[in-house]
């Protein structure tokens, strides 16, 4: 099994008609990637604390209907996150977030994970919002050193961040207990890192996404693959690298990142994303729509 760390929230989701109207729509980086894990037939949990509201109800239907396991997710009565995207012409979004006192934010380090996971993955707000941060980073220590096989995706969000050099250190801090670090170009230039700096760090393969351009890794034995990007009408790109974050998931987990098939593998992540770009939210693939049964 896998699991997967850190918050769902609500995405509103700007619609053509009527003009300025917001669709609601389950979202989260973590939770899109236990979506999308579920999707592809993984075996996958999803480690949260979820409010008892009608959008963290919403949020709960959408991953039990991926078949997702929900027996580590914790409820609280504080208020769902909020995440309002705005969408360049690419498709491309950013976001402005309503986080306050929100019940993801209090999320607590869970006893120890059920026997047979071997994988867990952490990202994206959840790695930034105390006192959920602090509990999700011992969650990450404790894992990795008990040798599970970890995959971290900072994907930045600069307006939660208010403290940018304590996040760079604090992320940083991080790699040692990380096994795949997947991150944007966007995130790159954010972090102000190489590739060859974060492998030294520790871990064994740096995925990096570049949008149109496709994705490309280097790994600790010094290889550096790349596949291109397959060519789709974009509808936006809400979701497209919590997916690749899934299809690197599902398919590693039992291999040693060092020694994994990655021109294979960044394909079927570049072909899962490229799906996920033609349907607006996160609405990642099944595994039928990639030709691999379900």
């Amino acid at each position: 099994m896998i699991v997967v760390g850190g918050e769902a929230l609500i995405d509103l989701v700007p619609v053509a008609q009527p003009p300025g109207a917001l669709l609601p729509r389950p979202g989260g980086g973590p939770y899109n990637t236990a979506l999308a894990l579920g999707r592809l037939g993984a075996a996958v949990a999803f480690c949260s604390r979820v409010s008892s509201d009608g959008f963290g109800e919403a949020v709960l239907a959408g991953l039990r209907a991926a078949g997702v396991d929900l027996s580590l997710v914790g409820r609280g009565p504080e208020p769902t996150t909020l995440a309002v995207p705005s969408l360049a012409p690419d498709g491309s979004a950013a976001y402005r977030f309503y986080v306050e006192g929100t019940a993801d934010r209090f999320f607590t380090l869970p006893p120890a994970l059920p026997a047979g996971v071997r994988a867990l993955a952490l990202g994206t707000c959840s790695l930034v919002l105390e006192p959920g941060a602090s509990a999700y980073d011992a969650l990450l220590r404790r894992e990795s050193e008990r040798g599970l096989l970890t995959l971290m995706d900072p994907n930045i969000r600069p307006a939660l961040i208010a403290d940018p050099a304590g996040y760079r250190e604090r992320f940083l801090a991080r790699l040692p207990y990380v096994s795949v670090l997947k991150l944007s170009e966007e995130d790159a230039a954010w972090l102000g890192g190489r590739p060859a700096d974060w492998l030294a760090a520790g871990p064994s393969a740096v995925v990096l996404t570049r949008g149109a351009a496709g994705l490309t890794v280097w790994t600790a034995g010094g290889a550096e693959h790349s596949a291109s990007a397959r060519p789709v009408a974009v509808v936006d790109t809400i979701g497209a690298g919590d997916t690749v974050n899934a299809a690197l998931l599902h398919r590693l987990v039992g291999t040693d990142p060092a020694d994994a098939d990655w021109p294979d593998l960044l394909a079927y992540a570049a072909h899962a994303a490229a799906l996920t770009c033609t349907r607006a939210g996160a609405e990642p693939p099944y595994a039928a729509e990639l030709g691999l049964g379900r």
